[in-house]
């Protein structure tokens, strides 16, 4: 009998998180997602001795601090989850000789490119979240050689809280809904992203000569925030899910904290290359994430 191949998921509560550890792995592989009580990534002693007890084969990095706007008041605490916690990982794991893959945003560039973002578009965060995630990308790869980060972009799914979920639950309150026209983007299944990990890890696993570096996933396509919705509750409607008027908005009438890149359409050219990862259509992965909430009438 083949040994188990041990795989460290941080972030294992949040969307992507909760998919990777749904998703079906070979046999072989044995998934480890502690709870922050067990390994909290701003204490390199507690990574020290997650790493002493169990023989990792690699890590996947799903932990960030994601509230964006709250960022902007929690430096500190954006930057200990972002950017200090894949430093410590980074260590340990080339310290162990074994991968590490990161989870990256949109938001370390500015939004201001008029076409679609390449790993090697100049990058310029707009506000703390992307400079915290930012700092996390050079401290893993800085830090190990052997690691891969992945930046995506508006990630929805069947977990937490996401744009898709609020949509359905505000349409289930008000007859109309004011969304921001004038962003551009590539929405993402989380699931889709965790897929894409997978396929990662496990070719990191079995061949030490893997590529590595700095890749971008999303799903193929591209929408505003509004027409998103549209999309969203049309499909819900179909369903005899809830439904509402969308109207467009522009970005300086929906003030935030922290500025959002206007332009978050990101390639993922480089990743078809190197690793046979295809994204799907934006439209099919959404209608696959409405279904299922309406089926279970869920969207909390």
């Amino acid at each position: 009998m083949a040994e188990p191949i041990h795989i460290l998921i941080t972030g294992g509560a949040g969307q992507v998180g909760l998919e990777l550890l749904a998703a079906e792995w070979p046999q072989d592989v044995v998934l480890h997602a502690p709870l922050r009580q067990e390994l909290d990534l701003a204490d390199p002693a507690s990574v020290r001795k997650a790493f002493a007890a169990t023989p990792f084969a690699a890590v996947i990095n799903a932990a960030a601090h994601t509230a964006v706007d709250r960022a902007e008041a929690e430096v500190a605490v954006a930057f200990a989850a972002n950017a200090l916690g894949p430093a410590v990982l980074a260590d340990m794991t080339r310290e162990t000789g074994i991968p590490l893959i990161q989870i990256s945003t949109d938001y370390v560039f500015d939004g201001a490119k008029a076409g679609l973002y390449v790993e090697t578009d100049p990058v310029g965060p707009l506000g703390v979240y992307g400079a915290s995630k930012l700092a996390g990308e050079l401290a893993v790869r800085s830090g190990n050689p052997r690691s891969v980060v992945v930046r995506t972009a508006w990630v929805l799914s069947i977990h937490r809280t996401n744009f898709l979920k609020t949509m359905l639950r505000l349409a289930g309150d008000r007859p109309a809904l004011n969304v921001v026209g004038d962003q551009l983007g590539c929405p993402t299944s989380a699931r889709d992203i965790a897929a894409a990990l997978k396929t990662i890890a496990l070719k990191m696993i079995a061949d030490p000569s893997a590529p590595t570096g700095i890749y971008h996933f999303v799903n193929a396509g591209e929408t505003t925030w509004a027409n998103l919705a549209r999309e969203i509750l049309a499909l819900s409607k179909a369903s005899g899910g809830p439904w509402a008027e969308v109207q467009d908005i522009p970005v300086i009438d929906y003030p935030t904290p922290a500025r959002r890149p206007a332009n978050s359409r990101l390639s993922t050219e480089k990743l078809t290359r190197d690793y046979g990862i295809a994204p799907r259509a934006w439209q099919t992965a959404v209608a696959e994430i409405v279904a299922e909430l309406n089926a279970e009438r869920t969207f909390s």
